[in-house]
């Protein structure tokens, strides 16, 4: 039991050391996400980018203006930025970068790593939980053991008084 408390002690540490690590890691992995863009629904960083942005509201990965550096806006050459860009409420958006108004304007990158570390966070709690709920445990067993040393009831079953 003391094993695992301390097995529980280490992955809530591991877990604080990845709240501090997620931001650099979400920033080099949007990175390439976002070079991979092509626009097309088949393309799994395509999906990912258009599903990512309408869920969170965001555009690009600062802002909407990131776009202008990937490859895929250079291809196009419409200046415009991806539909899932467009405000929810907006029916006729283009995703023209001429009326940014229409656009959202907060970067997903931000927004990604606070959802990261709100799950993470929820993880730390349950180990903690897991570890309080061991350490009574623990706490139990001692109370049990102090009491068998002094209750003539708890005998040794065994004659001479050793262990078999």
């Amino acid at each position: 039991m003391g094993q695992c408390g301390i097995t529980s002690s280490k992955t809530v540490l591991v877990f604080l050391n990845l709240i501090f690590w997620v931001e650099d890691e979400v920033d080099h992995s949007i990175q390439k996400v976002y070079n991979r863009y092509n626009g097309t629904n088949p393309d799994a960083a395509s999906r990912a980018i258009d599903y990512v942005q309408r869920q969170l509201r965001c555009c690009g990965i600062h802002n909407y203006s990131d776009w202008e550096n990937t490859i895929w806006f250079k291809q196009t050459k419409n200046n415009s930025v991806p539909l899932s860009c467009c405000k929810a409420a907006l029916s006729n958006c283009t995703g023209s970068l001429t009326r940014p108004m229409d656009l959202y304007s907060e970067g997903c990158e931000a927004l990604v790593v606070k959802k990261l570390q709100e799950i993470m966070m929820y993880v730390i709690w349950a180990a903690l939980a897991f570890a309080a709920i061991q350490l009574l445990g623990m706490l139990c067993a001692c109370i049990v053991l102090c009491r068998r040393s002094r209750d003539p009831a708890y005998e040794l079953l065994i004659a001479g008084g050793t262990y078999a």
